[in-house]
């Protein structure tokens, strides 16, 4: 049985698409940390994984590629002003 995967479609491997998946993954609530393994990520409520197995080698896959044509920093400088806007962050202009 194939189940539809949740992560959403990454676009591209520019910083502009870097940032639009990030953001597409926190309107979806899954969002999590691109140096955290996707499947150490658990719902607190209940401790249940937020990934499936084959959800997780997509996620590692994904941010593999985004480091490998980004760089780490620029990795995270995407992922950055989704998590500030996430913990209710107000980021200067």
């Amino acid at each position: 049985m194939q189940t539809q995967s949740s992560i959403p479609k990454l676009h591209d491997t520019t910083f502009d698409s870097a940032l639009r998946w990030f953001s597409e993954l926190q309107c979806s609530g899954l969002l999590f940390h691109p140096e955290d393994d996707p499947a150490t990520i658990v719902r607190t409520a209940n401790g249940i994984p937020v990934f499936t197995d084959t959800e997780v080698q997509e996620l590692r896959f994904l941010i593999r590629e985004l480091e490998e044509k980004l760089g780490h920093e620029n990795m995270i400088d995407a992922a950055y002003p989704i998590f500030m806007k996430a913990a209710g962050v107000q980021l200067d202009a």
